[in-house]
């Protein structure tokens, strides 16, 4: 996921999302340092060209910007993200892509977050949410797997296999 610090309505949704999530969460927050870098995001961020070169995605719903909606995200012949406007060149809703955080393939959401502005929005809200086994979860399965198919069920099976020998 992808926040920035002039929104804190968005970066609060998304750090409960991630709380929630069971698995790794990695959210990164663009935020301007006023000592160091000040301004560092003003091209995404200044109230004249905000609503063009900021996406918030939502599951499910269009890749809608701009400052009526009026531009949205599409796929060209090279497989490549491009901008539409509707109404324009026969463009029309049904023509702009609708974010699937879900999917498996990470090729879509690896080209969303990669987006630059000013050619492209950035992308902002949750990008990749995918629901997969969790390190832990594929551990205890293999442990699982292994101790059915053991001879070895306790600490004495595991003293009395291989070779023994009785000391008088």
């Amino acid at each position: 996921a992808r926040s920035i610090d002039t929104n804190i309505k968005l970066t609060t949704e998304i750090i409960k999302r991630a709380d929630k999530h069971i698995g790794t969460s990695l959210i990164e927050i663009l935020q301007n340092c006023v000592i160091y870098n000040d301004g560092t995001h003003s091209t995404i961020t200044d109230k004249e060209h905000k609503a063009d070169r900021q996406i918030v995605l939502d599951h499910g719903k269009p890749m809608l910007f701009g400052k009526d909606n009026s531009k949205g995200l599409m796929l060209n012949s090279r497989g490549r993200i491009v901008v539409g406007t509707i109404g324009e060149n026969g463009i029309t809703i049904d023509d702009i892509l609708v974010h699937d955080s879900k999917c498996v393939d990470h090729h879509m959401h690896w080209l969303l977050a990669n987006m630059s502005a000013p050619e492209l929005p950035v992308a902002l809200g949750v990008i990749r949410n995918v629901e997969a086994s969790c390190y832990n979860e594929k551990l205890e399965e293999q442990i699982i797997e292994v101790t059915k198919a053991s001879k070895i069920k306790c600490m004495d099976d595991l003293l009395n296999s291989g070779d023994t020998w009785t000391v008088d």
